[in-house]
């Protein structure tokens, strides 16, 4: 798959999570967070939790499920990228969790599958400014 295709395909993932997050109760606050760092798809509340979301979609499973593409390393990015948020926003003593949303869709773009991971991983210490 092509930059271009893959990345429509990411964001067709990214409607149909924060469909899906909505529909759970989720409160969306930002889509595509970005920085110096990189990206994080989507940050939403969750009650009184501050989510953090990868969405990883796919159109087949060939190359395994969409979540397993979330490796240490991309875990370790996107905790300093959310640090990086929390520091902009003066956030500080909040509950705060990593999910991941697997997202499988068909050749007719429509949704079949969404997984969601949560609390899929968590960062360390080592990582807070």
């Amino acid at each position: 798959m092509k930059g271009a295709q893959k990345q429509k395909l990411g964001k067709e993932g990214e409607k149909f999570a924060v469909e899906f997050l909505q529909g759970k109760g989720y409160k969306i606050l930002k889509r595509n967070y970005r920085c110096r760092l990189g990206e994080i798809d989507i940050i939403a509340k969750e009650a009184e939790v501050l989510c953090f979301i990868e969405v990883k979609t796919r159109t087949q499973d060939t190359y395994g499920r969409p979540y397993e593409a979330v490796n240490k390393a991309k875990q370790n990015k996107i905790g300093r990228i959310a640090l990086i948020y929390l520091k902009e926003n003066g956030l500080s003593d909040i509950d705060l969790r990593f999910d991941v949303a697997s997202v499988f869709i068909d050749q007719s773009k429509r949704c079949h599958e969404i997984e969601l991971i949560r609390d899929a991983f968590s960062i360390t210490e080592k990582y807070y400014f």
